[in-house]
């Protein structure tokens, strides 16, 4: 499983998305991949990325498995569980 982080540094949401990746990582001590939209725009035109930030589970074969967007994150076990 892959779960990547896709947001733009230096916005009104990018403080609670950082502190949300430094305490998904503190509690699971799992680094979960940062993505900025305008250096991969292929990659969010591939997954339909067009709000930010967005959290992505992709499985093995690059298929979506689950997708979090917007301001509200989601909790950290939610995350986890797609990353076991």
């Amino acid at each position: 499983m892959r779960v990547v982080c896709i947001f733009r540094d230096n916005q009104d949401y990018s403080r609670s998305v950082n502190e949300w990746l430094e305490n998904f990582r503190r509690q699971t001590g799992r680094e979960i991949e940062i993505m900025n939209p305008d250096t991969n725009t292929s990659f969010c035109e591939t997954y339909d990325v067009v709000e930010y930030p967005t959290i992505l589970a992709l499985d093995n074969n690059g298929a979506v498995c689950a997708t979090w967007r917007g301001k509200s994150l989601p909790l950290v076990n939610e995350v986890l569980s797609y990353m076991i």
